[in-house]
């Protein structure tokens, strides 16, 4: 299973103008929001349905995989989190302390972690198949226990696994990156925001070298990895998160920025092309492979989000269709991934023909996309909203409102 991420003190930022902060977004208020990164991060999330998609036609083996690189996607939406986190809060820590940026981070994403959970459990019943090993021996309580434990972000072990994939979190896989997201806001909040950008430089470069190394020398020349709790998953999570984030942090203080017309049609166009060319090197130089998916991170995604940032001009139809798409982004990405379990289960029991197999798989892309958006509006929006009246009222916590788009 392949899961598929301040512009120096003082600096101006040039960004797409916002309409007025809610109580279920980062930004402070009075500073603009970057829209087109909002349209980026639905296409990224869009990509991982599809590469979820394709997945059970590949059969385990990677070298046939469709929209080859699509768990790249979270390493993108980790970069986004990074420079949008950068944004909303490096200037903010004189008046912000830790437990009120931690109360922001868990009303922005925990309701639909909460929500992705309890669909997961929902559709356990209907995903039997000997693709998932263990599915047949859980219990109705084991199930109930993970997921009450998925809710407030407690791994799971391999023995607590119910599926058979040594994922975290097995009711709905795509989590774990959750659970390194916090990491990654916890380390920066904690102390490594403290970092000059000089030495930010030196620690995202450190961070690049174990990327590199974990793609180029790994044993499948590739960056898939991160949903197992053993020395190696939580390697592959942490060389994942790591750079992407800090480097989306250190873009922003940065002021880097490329100003093009069309900036959300270009960024796309890349973006989609990085994560869906056929894999590189086959058996033979898996090294080859490794070379490109660490390229895409530390190099065309940071042009990419450079690219989307750059855009201060757009409007009308290219400013709503962003915000859609990254409104759904979020909804889209953890709840999507039940429904592709029940979907591989019915691949594997019945080994469809093609037409067969793509007709139902458009039923179930449509289906996610109807689901992330019913959970948009019907819960996560007004969850957060009550969220934030009762745990950011107070003076000190609500200083701000939270305008931040999701990050995967």
């Amino acid at each position: 299973m392949h899961h598929a991420a301040r512009p120096g003190i003082g600096a101006p930022v040039s960004a797409v103008p916002a309409t007025a902060p809610t109580a279920t977004d980062p930004t402070a208020p009075g500073k603009s929001h970057f829209v087109m990164l909002d349209g980026l991060r639905g296409v990224a999330a869009l990509m991982v349905v599809l590469f979820h998609l394709f997945e059970p036609y590949a059969h385990g083996d990677p070298q046939v995989q469709i929209i080859n690189h699509g768990y790249l996607a979270v390493d993108f939406f980790f970069l986004l989190s990074g420079f949008v986190i950068a944004y909303a809060y490096d200037d903010r820590w004189g008046r912000l302390s830790l437990i009120g940026f931690v109360k922001r981070r868990v009303v922005r994403l925990q309701p639909m972690v909460i929500l992705g959970s309890i669909i997961g459990a929902l559709l356990f019943a209907f995903q039997g198949s000997s693709v998932f090993p263990k599915i047949g021996e859980a219990t109705g309580a084991q199930v109930v226990g993970v997921m009450l434990l998925a809710f407030v972000m407690i791994p799971l072990p391999k023995s607590g696994d119910v599926r058979g994939w040594d994922e975290i979190y097995p009711l709905n896989g795509p989590q774990w990156s959750l659970f390194y997201e916090y990491v990654a806001n916890l380390l920066y909040a904690i102390g490594l925001r403290r970092l000059s950008n000089r030495a930010m430089a030196v620690f995202v470069a450190i961070c690049a070298g174990a990327l590199v190394h974990l793609a180029v020398a790994g044993p499948r020349g590739d960056l898939i990895g991160g949903w197992a709790l053993d020395p190696n998953g939580i390697r592959i999570g942490l060389s994942r998160v790591m750079y992407p984030f800090f480097a989306g942090v250190l873009m922003m203080r940065l002021g880097l920025r490329i100003r093009l017309p069309h900036a959300l049609a270009i960024s796309s166009v890349l973006l989609v092309v990085a994560v869906s060319l056929p894999r590189f090197g086959g058996l033979d130089r898996l090294w080859l492979n490794g070379l490109y998916e660490a390229a895409c991170v530390i190099l065309l995604f940071p042009l990419i989000v450079a690219i989307g940032a750059g855009d201060k001009a757009a409007d009308g139809v290219a400013v709503r269709i962003a915000r859609f798409f990254g409104d759904l982004s979020f909804p889209l990405y953890i709840t999507h991934f039940p429904l592709v379990y029940v979907y591989t289960a019915w691949v594997a029991n019945t080994q469809p023909s093609a037409v067969s197999g793509a007709l139902v798989g458009a039923g179930v892309l449509a289906a996610a996309l109807l689901i992330a958006f019913a959970s948009l509006k019907l819960y996560d929006e007004p969850a957060r909203r009550w969220l934030a009246t009762r745990l950011l009222r107070r003076k000190r916590d609500a200083g701000s409102a939270e305008t931040h788009r999701p990050s995967a």
